[in-house]
């Protein structure tokens, strides 16, 4: 695009991104993302969101989760998608302390799970795989 003179904006850089990740190009949906400031565009909710799915899904969830946090520093609140996709990415792997504590910070800034993190959940109280902070804390909410 560059090459071209177009500019792209963040939504194309955004779809790049993705295509990347789906690819499996993990160093380069990386190293496209931290290059945007230097042309001018701006990261959003969903951009951030696209990062940290694709870093999950590649089982790179300490950057994952060091993006979802340096996103609030930087000017991008959370929306609820990110929560959920940072959530299920960790449910995904077993990393229920870390979703526990993630759907705790969620609950309280408003949002709430949506379907497929409820249905992960769930499966995962079926097969009787459940953290059992996450067990607590899911009794505790239903009694709320």
């Amino acid at each position: 695009m560059e090459g071209n003179k177009l500019k792209a904006d963040i939504v194309a850089y955004s779809i790049i991104i993705e295509a990347l990740f789906k690819a499996g190009k993990i160093d380069s949906a990386t190293d496209v993302f931290s290059g945007l400031s230097s042309k001018g565009a701006l990261p959003d909710v969903w951009t951030y969101s696209i990062m940290i799915k694709g870093l999950c899904d590649g089982g790179i969830f300490v950057e994952a989760e060091k993006l979802f946090r340096e996103m609030e520093q930087k000017g991008c609140s959370a929306d609820g998608c990110t929560y959920n996709t940072i959530i299920r990415g960790f449910l995904n792997n077993n990393e229920t302390l870390r979703a526990t504590s993630l759907i705790e910070e969620m609950c309280e800034r408003g949002f709430s799970g949506d379907a497929s993190t409820m249905e992960l959940i769930f499966d995962l109280l079926l097969k009787d795989k459940v953290d059992p902070v996450l067990s607590a804390w899911l009794k505790d909410s239903v009694r709320s």
